[in-house]
Parts: C-alpha cells; sequence; structure tokens
C-alpha cells in the first residue's frame, strides 16, 4: 500500500507541468521553431486604420504575429496606408535568396536599421523597430515573406519569437 501511495504522489507531481503548460497554451502557439507555410494574404480593407494592440490572446506578443494555424496578426493594414508608401520601391533591386518555409535564414550581425545574412542585406521599417526588441541580430532565423499589399516592403518572421516586422531589402 505504501508502494502505491509513493508512486500516486510521484505520478501527481510529474503530472503537474502538464496541467500548467495546458493552461497556457496560448503561449505555445505563437514562435517555438513554427514557420508558417505561406505568408499574409492580401489585406481585404482598402482603409483600415493600423492595429493598435497585437495581444489577442494570453501568452502572446505585443507585436504583429503567426499563430500556428498561419493566421497572420496585424497584417490588416489598407494598401494606402501612408507608412507604407515608397517613392521608388525596389530601389535596391529585388530580394532573390528565396521566400517561405523551405527558406530559413540565420541572422549573422547587424540591428534594425541594417542587418545581414547569405549576403543579403535588409533594414527595418522605422514604424517597426520597436516590434523587434528582443531579436537577436547574431543568432536568430529568419524567414523571408513578400509583402502582398505594399510595393518595395517585405516581411522578416523570427522562428523564435513567431513576430514579424516590415523590412527593405537593401541589396548585396
Amino acid at each position: 500500500m505504501r508502494r502505491f501511495i509513493t508512486v500516486l504522489a510521484v505520478s501527481a507531481v510529474l503530472s503537474l507541468p502538464a496541467f500548467a503548460q495546458h493552461e497556457h497554451a496560448g503561449a505555445r502557439d505563437v514562435g517555438h521553431g513554427f514557420v508558417p507555410r505561406n505568408g499574409p494574404p492580401a489585406a481585404h480593407n482598402e482603409h483600415q486604420a493600423p492595429q493598435a494592440n497585437f495581444h489577442d490572446r494570453e501568452g502572446h506578443p505585443e507585436a504583429p504575429h503567426v499563430h500556428h494555424n498561419g493566421q497572420w496578426v496585424g497584417h490588416e493594414y489598407g494598401r494606402d496606408d501612408a507608412r507604407f508608401h515608397l517613392d521608388h520601391p525596389w530601389e535596391h533591386g529585388r530580394f532573390t535568396g528565396g521566400f517561405g518555409r523551405g527558406h530559413v535564414w540565420h541572422l549573422v550581425g547587424g540591428g534594425p536599421g541594417r542587418f545581414w545574412f547569405g549576403g543579403f542585406y535588409f533594414s527595418v521599417a522605422s514604424f517597426d523597430v520597436g516590434f523587434c526588441n528582443d531579436w537577436n541580430w547574431a543568432g536568430d532565423d529568419i524567414v523571408i515573406y513578400e509583402d502582398p499589399d505594399h510595393d518595395g516592403w517585405y516581411l522578416a518572421y523570427n522562428v523564435r519569437l513567431g513576430t514579424y516586422v516590415h523590412v527593405m531589402y537593401l541589396g548585396r
């Protein structure tokens, strides 16, 4: 009987992390190595104002992010949002290194103003810099997606965090 109680007590203790993890499952459906199959769909509303609050669930970041079901939170900006207007889209050429899930890149240096990987250079949009404060510019893995709504912009998705920012390609 004593052995049964001991086994039962040990089992209960070992089960506690599983219950706690289930309770905060929302925190596990962003980042943690997940790479979206596709980029975001084109926005449907031409005049929608930018989203002010990205924290859509408990444990999710206060930044544009992607759920493990492929939902891009924060990419509902309308096409005519003045922040995205560029007089010369793709003025440094177009990124040709590959897009999406099959092309994971390892950051090797820089910061939001200029970062690089694989000989390609990018810059984070000034209006998105605050969303990448916790990126490791010398070690995180990112994936580049085309932005379907804003000519000249790409989306850099951080695999570890599940967040993304708008970036401009600066060339090779």
